[in-house]
């Protein structure tokens, strides 16, 4: 099923109760809206043309032969996925040189996360998202790895009167930095891994999920990475470069398999983490504080920030950034999930056919995170 406006990747057809959903994107005139079924060897009668969906549910009656199939057809406005396509890892940034906030995931959809590209998006409002062009190719940008373009992350500093733009990111299982005078690019890679060694004292995982954090009370900045293992040093004041004596090896718990993020908000400094694999319906992510970017690291002992949500179909949530909006203490967690609602039914390859939401994030009087409950609907245009 196709149609302007309509998220065709999330349509959901049932054929034992005789109903279909149809998500929309935001501005969507539901009272005026004509899907375009696409029908093999049938016949479309009854509610041709535009019909209003803004009082529930519109009959449409199937004919194939001599046989006939009335469709309960209801249609919502659907904010998640906020960008169309198969995206996953996706990091979050507001630029205070463009006033703008912009998505860089990974390149989702490619058999066993075999892309090697990123792409950027920008926003004014968090939900109409306008795809830039590809960023960083590894095949033509980067000498030291062609293969696994994952997991981005993105620094703003403003060096000399001027806004430089660090992007790090996964490529071959190790750890990259590209630079440009602007969000959306071009990247020029630095020419060499940042990271491609194991912390001392760390066996087995792997060098990937960077993300960087500039602590906001001492100005310094700080690369974490690492799948199976937390690991973080010093930035230098290149922001290409790390203090090789910072770095250590600071792994929460057992749950711990990727994807840290870190923020801070109120005197404490926060660190999710991604639980289980992403190929997993159980993909989730928890929480620790600390009062320094360094730790030691307190882990409540209620810390699930986002899971599964079986009745709303919605599996694999997990490898999340976090936005504050400047100048308030309204927060988002940015995350992906199985494209639903076909995911759950993939395998394995859910793993790497995964959607980009975003969904409020609302803290405890205590500053404890309050657990997240993934939706459909996802935010409201900011302001």
């Amino acid at each position: 099923m196709t149609g302007k406006n309509i998220k065709s990747n999330n349509v959901v057809i049932n054929e034992e109760k005789a109903t279909i959903f149809i998500p929309v994107e935001a501005g969507t005139d539901l009272s005026n809206l004509e899907p375009d079924f696409q029908l093999i060897q049938s016949s479309l009668i009854e509610a041709e043309g535009p019909q209003n969906f803004e009082n529930g549910a519109v009959t449409y009656t199937i004919q194939s032969g001599d046989k006939s199939k009335s469709y309960k057809v209801s249609a919502f406005v659907n904010n998640n996925p906020v960008i169309s396509g198969y995206y996953a890892d996706p990091e979050i940034l507001y630029s205070n040189k463009t006033k703008k906030y912009y998505l860089y995931p990974t390149s989702d959809g490619f058999s066993d996360w075999s892309g090697t590209y990123f792409r950027t998006f920008s926003s004014e409002d968090l939900v109409n998202w306008k795809k830039e062009d590809t960023i960083l190719d590894l095949k033509k940008n980067v000498s030291w790895a062609d293969r696994n373009a994952w997991a981005p992350t993105m620094a703003e500093k403003k060096i000399d009167g001027s806004y430089k733009y660090f992007y790090y990111f996964t490529a071959a299982q190790k750890i990259g930095v590209a630079i440009s005078d602007h969000p959306t690019g071009p990247f020029k890679d630095n020419g060499k891994p940042l990271i491609d060694f194991k912390p001392a004292g760390v066996e087995g995982g792997q060098e990937i999920d960077p993300d960087v954090f500039t602590d906001p009370k001492s100005g310094k900045s700080y690369l974490y990475w690492g799948n199976s293992y937390l690991a973080v040093a010093e930035l230098n004041p290149d922001m290409t470069s790390i203090k090789s004596e910072s770095i250590i090896a600071m792994t929460p718990d057992e749950t711990f398999r990727e994807g840290v993020e870190v923020f801070y908000r109120e005197g404490t400094y926060y660190f999710l983490w991604s639980q289980d694999d992403t190929r997993s319906p159980n993909y989730r992510v928890r929480y620790a504080t600390s009062d320094s970017p360094l730790g030691p690291l307190n882990i409540p002992k209620n810390n699930l920030v986002i899971k599964r949500d079986d009745e709303k179909q919605i599996y694999g949530t997990g490898h999340n950034s976090v936005l504050n909006v400047p100048g308030t203490d309204d927060w988002y967690i940015i995350y992906h999930r199985f494209t639903r609602l076909k995911g759950i039914e993939m395998g394995r390859a859910a793993g790497f056919h995964r959607e980009v939401s975003i969904d409020n994030l609302e803290f405890k009087k205590d500053g404890g995170i309050i657990s997240v409950e993934p939706t459909l609907e996802g935010v409201e245009p900011l302001q």
